[in-house]
């Protein structure tokens, strides 16, 4: 496994052992982390705190030309606003860990250039189908349902 997906995964799972959503992300600039992340949302009562955001958020301030040459890495396919982020902040490519227990908006990203590399980890979708069973109200949350 990529050292970087395996970052990711390392972020998820330690959102799961704080009582969170267990999907992190890592933010990659010329083969060094630059910002990690897990979604926090439970543990900081955040409406935004998804694995990406918390990733960008981690990484600081950069200049657009930090971004524009970056890779974000995120165990589970982006939802709407971790897209809008990519988008906004002009990400050119985003390794996705798996997009079968939540397709976000990839269609989206590639319409607007935005290369997409699918691992299709079985580590992420057990990860996520195990945590969607025993807390279903939880993931409907996170995702707006």
């Amino acid at each position: 496994m990529d050292e970087f997906m395996q970052a990711a995964i390392d972020e998820a799972k330690a959102g799961l052992a704080e009582g969170g959503i267990p999907i992190g992300s890592v933010l990659v600039h010329e083969g060094k982390i630059i910002g990690r992340g897990h979604n926090r949302r439970v543990q900081t009562g955040s409406p935004t705190l998804h694995g990406e955001m918390d990733a960008l958020e981690n990484a600081g301030r950069q200049p657009a030309r930090v971004y524009q040459n970056s890779v974000i890495y995120t165990t589970l396919s982006p939802c709407s606003m971790c897209s809008g982020a990519i988008l906004l902040y002009g990400i050119p490519k985003v390794v996705i860990g798996e997009n079968q227990s939540f397709m976000g908006e990839e269609a989206l990203l590639r319409s607007r250039g935005v290369e997409l590399e699918m691992v299709d980890s079985e580590t992420c979708k057990q990860m996520m189908n195990d945590f969607m069973a025993k807390k279903p109200q939880l993931w409907n949350e996170d995702i707006g349902e």
